[in-house]
């Protein structure tokens, strides 16, 4: 009962005698399903999930999630399993438990990647219960209070996570007093000599502050009171060490300019009174122009609402004022756990919880279309960024995003559809590309076009999880299709020389290829052969011939396939996408003669038949044999390169010798061999080599012109 009588205390506040009696029972089948297990402090492994639950009860949680939190490490730590807490304690229980609980029975490459898939498992429960990421998060606030007794490394590991992934959760569900001491007890651990220095500084500092903290204070109160504003509490507030900690190292500012800020929070008992509050203030000490922000009009992502403004105070110091509500102020300090601490038909109480809820459906649809649990926390990280911009849809509609986001964030932050096809942004009602970086108050219009789909370049200027996410799935999936008809093309090509095609082939010789590669499905085998990772001869070997028939037939027929594909090239029709790439080191174009190079995992990779970078694969299984399809269209980059004399007007003699051959230059560089001979080099787009040679007799007219030729490598 020891162990139990501090929880008991806290749970009375709130629960019935009935409820505090289930709780026993599952402490009491905790303390024995932990029996033999102590934790590195000494003390017996019980007292960590009590703590963990003692700290849901002073948040109010219900008896389910206290009995959670006492059991949560049982499915991982013991023999007990799931069934039997279900049984037991009911269904609720065991699934919160087992939400909490890591993926112990899985063995993962690397310890990244098993973080990964235990924080994306934990996501997949949030969604089905938010109750999981309170009980987890309280769960990590007990080990961060009790690393002291860990190796140095192990510390440092667990409160970068920290500081990388729980506290941002917790700010971004609103919970201020977790995400602070999170923050404080990460800093601690993780950087030891500067969280002792900075807290000496700050005790030091924090007694020479009173008399003006005193002064300021009383002359906010003397001018609410002359406005008659009733009920108002006036708070001083300090910024925790980690605050300070980011000031100073993000905005390269010393110590004393952060402790020259003086911050007070003001409460009321309505919004009206918020609003008469900020005239008042600013009518004692003048305001800081563009130092004002109505997070009351439009709340924060995670449910903050507040009215901030910086003051020039006495003496010239600057003054930090938060003005809010108390119900406003409970939900800054709780977040979502007000929708437990206080009555849930609470305003603060029912806001934070559907914003919560709103963000684990974004998380969802995030998971969907991440290809791995690496890339998922990746982008839930991104997401957690704290800062937002606010902008506006043509309907008037608010849009949070984070600091930076771009038009083509906004687009898919409206739905995945609409990012998909967009092709522009009307900005302030103006024509503006999808790169845009966007501002606060901004009007968004997204154009669509239903021919559009998204550019790999978008991933250079796209900063949100879900437009990145978004984008990199339907690369995946247009890759893959490119992959299998490319794959299915060249085995088609590969069978020929056999006489055979994928029409004649057995179905119990297809079957076997498949379970001996590992392949569920022929389209998995096509796109592993269209993206490089099996050759097509070998591959058409293998469903050609089946078992001891295979090795001798393929010897037998190995020289004529390689004969028969040479003669039967395969066509490159230009809309192959992502499956066929052109090297850059040979540029070749229409009319070039032509091998390609199978990649793994990547393709295949046409060069000129003469490029040097191909030497050594000429003879191999990975070298094919390429021609050009007759109807071939589109534009290609070819380098030219120019021996000019010196003169002025020359570059432009050359653009419009270009121009005039109907092409266009894609980049220019130029290099001074001498005084009076300049190198240039044009990267030229044409469409065939007739083009290509159009260009070089336009260019031959330009007087200065001494040398042109072809770059090749």
């Amino acid at each position: 009962m020891g162990y139990f009588a501090e929880l008991r205390i806290a749970l009375a506040d709130y629960l019935d005698n009935a409820q505090i009696d289930t709780i026993y029972e599952a402490f009491l089948f905790g303390e024995k399903a932990h029996r033999h297990q102590e934790r590195l402090t000494g003390e017996p492994y019980i007292t960590h999930p009590v703590a963990v639950a003692t700290i849901l009860a002073k948040m109010r949680l219900d008896a389910d999630s206290i009995m959670a939190a006492i059991l949560h490490d049982v499915i991982e730590d013991t023999e007990v399993e799931k069934t039997k807490i279900a049984r037991k304690f009911g269904k609720d229980v065991a699934e919160l438990v087992d939400g909490v609980s890591k993926l112990t029975q899985i063995k993962f490459e690397s310890r990244a990647e098993a973080q990964a898939e235990n924080f994306r498992k934990m996501v997949l429960a949030m969604s089905k219960d938010l109750r999981v990421i309170i009980v987890k998060l309280a769960d990590r606030l007990h080990n961060m209070r009790t690393l002291d007794a860990l190796p140095l490394a192990k510390r440092r590991r667990i409160s970068l996570e920290t500081l990388e992934i729980y506290s941002p959760i917790a700010n971004r569900l609103g919970m201020h007093n977790f995400r602070t001491e999170f923050e404080d007890l990460g800093f601690k651990n993780l950087y030891p000599m500067r969280y002792r220095v900075l807290t000496d500084a700050v005790q030091k500092a924090r007694g020479n502050r009173k008399e003006i903290m005193s002064v300021i204070e009383k002359a906010l109160r003397e001018s609410l009171t002359q406005k008659n504003i009733p009920a108002c509490k006036i708070y001083g507030r300090e910024k925790h060490l980690y605050s300070i900690y980011k000031k100073m190292h993000n905005k390269s500012v010393p110590f004393s300019e952060i402790m020259d800020v003086y911050a007070f929070r003001l409460t009321v008992d309505n919004v009206d009174t918020c609003y008469r509050v900020l005239g008042t203030v600013h009518n004692l000490y003048k305001p800081v122009p563009e130092r004002f922000k109505d997070y009351i009009a439009i709340p924060k992502a995670n449910g903050y609402q507040s009215l901030h403004t910086t003051l020039f105070g006495p003496y010239g110091v600057p003054i930090e004022i938060q003005i809010r509500t108390t119900d406003m102020d409970c939900r800054a300090e709780s977040g979502i756990a007000s929708h437990w601490l206080y009555k849930t038909d609470s305003q603060a109480a029912n806001v934070s919880h559907i914003r919560a809820q709103e963000w684990m459906k974004n998380l969802l649809e995030l998971q969907k279309s991440a290809g791995s649990s690496l890339e998922f926390i990746e982008n839930v990280k991104i997401d957690l960024f704290p800062d937002e911009v606010y902008v506006f849809t043509p309907k008037g509609n608010i849009l949070e995003l984070p600091n930076g986001a771009c038009a083509a964030d906004f687009a898919f932050a409206i739905h995945t559809d609409i990012g998909n096809t967009c092709v522009a942004a009307k900005i302030d009602r103006r024509i503006a590309p999808l790169s845009t970086v966007l501002a606060n108050g901004q009007t968004v219009e997204i154009i669509t076009s239903p021919h559009a789909k998204p550019n790999p370049a978008w991933l250079n200027f796209s900063i949100t999880g879900k437009a990145r996410a978004a984008i990199k799935h339907f690369l995946k999936k247009q890759q893959r299709a490119e992959s299998i008809v490319l794959g299915k093309r060249l085995l088609a090509r590969a069978l020929s020389t056999m006489s055979l095609s994928l029409e004649e082939l057995s179905k119990s010789n297809v079957d076997n290829v498949l379970h001996e590669s590992g392949f569920k499905e022929l389209d998995d085998l096509f796109e592993a052969t269209g993206l490089g990772t099996q050759v097509p001869l070998i591959v058409a070997r293998r469903l050609a011939f089946s078992g001891k028939d295979e090795q001798s037939q393929a010897d037998a027929e190995k020289r004529d396939a390689q004969e028969t594909l040479s003669r039967q090239p395969l066509l490159i029709e230009g809309t192959e996408g992502m499956a066929v790439r052109f090297a850059k080191c040979c540029h070749p174009i229409p009319g070039d003669t032509i091998l390609g190079v199978l990649e793994a995992g990547r393709g295949i990779m046409v060069h000129t038949e003469d490029c040097q970078q191909i030497i050594r694969e000429r003879q191999t299984d990975k070298c094919i044999y390429l021609s050009w399809e007759g109807s071939i269209s589109g534009d290609f980059q070819v380098p030219v390169d120019i021996q000019t004399i010196n003169e002025r007007g020359v570059l432009a003699n050359l653009a419009m010798a270009v121009a005039d051959a109907e092409a266009n230059i894609d980049d220019i560089s130029v290099d001074e061999s001498d005084g009076r001979y300049s190198l240039v080099r044009l990267i030229v787009s044409v469409k065939d080599r007739d083009h290509l040679a159009r260009v070089v007799r336009k260019i031959r007219t330009v007087r200065a012109v001494s040398k042109i030729a072809r770059k090749v490598s």
